[in-house]
């Protein structure tokens, strides 16, 4: 089954791992299907329903956006806000319509790894800023899996980070 990639990216145009590794899925269109939210929702005014029969297609989805004020796009919030909602996603007399499926999320930041650490500069590292996802998949009865992160996009941008950045991702949705 295909895995629907919900991408994240107010300015995927000027983005250099994001673009990469969007144009990389696209090259496989028998194995994921790729969703811009930006491109969907310039106005930001989400189509809710649209968004939760998307959803409902996929056993395995997932979110793909930058990491920045530690934190995600704010069309992403607004869309796990609006989509996500009592008597779909949870709620005693909902379907629970996102139970069982697969949920991960694939994260560049322009940090270094050992920055986002406890002997880091930034004190945490990413599971633990990353743990409302975890909680909010699991209220819904979803399956989140381990997120992927890759690292050092601020000061490195070489070509060669940049195709380890999509051979780590594609090798880590070869395993999803």
């Amino acid at each position: 089954m295909k895995t629907l990639i919900i991408i994240t990216h107010p300015n995927i145009g000027e983005s250099t791992i994001n673009k990469r590794w969007m144009e990389e899925l696209l090259k496989f269109p028998e194995e994921y299907t790729v969703h811009q939210l930006y491109d969907a929702y310039p106005d930001e005014k989400i189509d809710v329903q649209a968004e939760q029969r998307l959803v409902e297609q996929y056993d395995k989805i997932v979110f793909q956006f930058p990491y920045y004020w530690f934190n995600i796009p704010s069309l992403l919030k607004k869309w796990f806000d609006q989509v996500m909602t009592h008597g779909w996603a949870y709620g005693s007399k909902s379907g629970y319509c996102m139970k069982g499926k697969k949920i991960a999320l694939a994260i560049s930041l322009g940090v270094e790894k050992e920055e986002l650490s406890n002997a880091g500069i930034y004190k945490y590292p990413l599971n633990e800023l990353t743990r409302p996802f975890e909680l909010s998949f699991e209220y819904v009865k979803a399956e989140y899996q381990p997120a992927f992160a890759f690292y050092g996009m601020e000061f490195n941008v070489s070509d060669s980070h940049i195709e380890l950045g999509v051979r780590s991702y594609m090798k880590y949705l070869s395993e999803f």
